[in-house]
């Protein structure tokens, strides 16, 4: 059952989130450990005897996804794939039987096979619009790359093609699916990496401009900027005591602040139930963070010039992934309520030692910093080489417009002059190659040429 109820609240979750910036993604990833797990599932259930043909069951139309939820390139198609598969009422029912270990092990990959045909049809059309946006998106990478002078890497762009087997363009089948888990599986591992580097960069291009910006002062509106920059680190960090993630005193102080309850009657499973929002017996990682929202409270306020809320975020971010490892035992990105109440009678639950929040431990190190400003003065050198370039393509083709211009002027003016002479030479007593007109002769309709005598035409009735 706790299989199925998982299921269930996985189409739900997907449509209903909206687009969030960049830098504070963290929620999208809250339904990651959801997505996994139901491909685990699709892929690994137990058959059961039903007889198709006496049950159609109608495919629907799916919404079209509101945003990039995991981040992947090929978000859409994992949701949909995940949508249409649980549509399915046979593969909803053998869900139910399904066996944990049988799961992981993989020995149920054949399931797919028992999805009804209406769903497996949309499946390969599912597929088949996905390879040709992978097709398109290597098109122009590939153009992109070749534009650019750059060596075209086939093997990257190939890479593109990992979550589906695209050697089969047409049909969706069991080694897609296994594709699609082992893809998911490894690009949403690095996902949380990627996003701690971006906030590392983030930071130092901001320490990178603030730098620049002094060197625009003058000495004393340097002073007085260095000094309302250090008043204001020193703000920031005058909070108060920020509790550990997950540790008794940080849940006790939900229980009391949040909920309302006595601290002193503080139970690890009625605190779940009442945290767990959706039911479903779970924490995922929206419901976990939403837990710290209390001591966040305690650093940052959007209304506070020296708090910045990107830096919230990952401060967000670096909470759930200390709870997770601490209490995620099973890594499914999920916490059960075993899982939550094991974690609360470890020796790490007492825990009494402030959480060291971002400004007391630095993100960058000096060196890494002039590295990256390095990077940023090459990139500029190179975009204005670019530019130079441009500009010189752009002179020569305005030159080589001007000499296709001239000549088309001296051709149509060729052309007139053509045009006027076939006019002239057409007009009766007009001039030839002598510059004389012909002489006209009566009763014939050629033109003498100059210089030659014109016989004598006997007249009637004369001798």
């Amino acid at each position: 059952m706790v299989h199925a109820l998982i299921l269930s609240n996985i189409a739900k979750r997907v449509k209903s989130k909206k687009e969030e910036p960049k830098m504070v993604k963290g929620k999208s990833l809250v339904r990651c450990g959801l997505i996994l797990l139901s491909l685990w599932l699709c892929i690994q259930s137990v058959p059961i005897s039903v007889d198709k043909t006496k049950e159609k069951p109608q495919v629907e139309e799916l919404e079209s996804p509101q945003s990039a939820e995991t981040g992947l390139h090929y978000d859409r198609y994992l949701r949909e794939v995940i949508e249409y598969l649980e549509k399915d009422p046979h593969f909803k029912e053998k869900l139910k039987n399904a066996n944990m270990d049988d799961i992981k092990q993989g020995k149920l990959s054949k399931e797919l096979d028992f999805v009804h045909h209406n769903f497996r049809t949309k499946l390969d059309e599912l597929k088949r619009e996905e390879m040709n946006r992978l097709r398109m998106l290597i098109k122009v990478k590939h153009d992109i790359q070749e534009g650019n002078g750059r060596t075209v890497d086939h093997q990257a762009l190939l890479k593109q093609f990992d979550h589906l087997n695209h050697l089969n363009p047409n049909t969706f089948e069991v080694e897609d699916l296994d594709r699609l888990i082992q893809s998911a599986t490894k690009d949403l591992e690095n996902f949380d990496k990627e996003r701690h580097d971006e906030f590392k960069r983030y930071e130092m291009l901001k320490e990178h401009e603030r730098r620049e910006r002094l060197k625009t002062m003058n000495e004393e509106v340097r002073k007085t900027e260095a000094q309302h920059y250090e008043e204001m680190k020193k703000k920031h960090a005058d909070h108060p005591k920020v509790n550990h993630p997950g540790s008794e005193d940080q849940l006790k102080e939900v229980w009391q602040e949040s909920d309302g309850l006595d601290p002193e009657n503080f139970d690890p499973k009625t605190f779940f139930k009442i945290h767990d929002s959706n039911g479903d017996g779970f924490f995922d990682e929206n419901e976990l963070e939403a837990l710290f929202t209390k001591e966040l409270e305690k650093v940052y306020n959007p209304e506070n010039e020296e708090d910045d809320m990107v830096e919230m975020e990952e401060e967000r971010l670096r909470m759930r992934e200390h709870v997770m490892n601490e209490v995620d035992t099973n890594k499914d990105r999920l916490v059960s309520l075993g899982e939550f109440i094991a974690a609360t009678n470890k020796e790490e639950f007492l825990e009494k030692d402030e959480w060291e929040t971002l400004e007391q431990k630095p993100i960058y190190t000096e060196e890494e910093l002039r590295e990256y400003e390095q990077h940023l003065v090459n990139e500029e050198l190179d975009i204005n080489q670019k530019s130079v370039e441009l500009q010189k393509q752009r002179e020569e083709l305005d030159r080589k417009q001007e000499e296709l211009n001239a000549q088309k002027f001296g051709l149509q003016q060729a052309v007139e002059e053509m045009e006027r002479i076939k006019t002239e030479a057409k007009q009766p007593g007009a001039a030839v190659a002598g510059g004389e007109p012909a002489p006209f002769v009566p009763g014939n309709s050629q033109l003498v040429p100059p210089g030659h005598q014109q016989p004598d035409v006997p007249v009637p009735g004369h001798s």
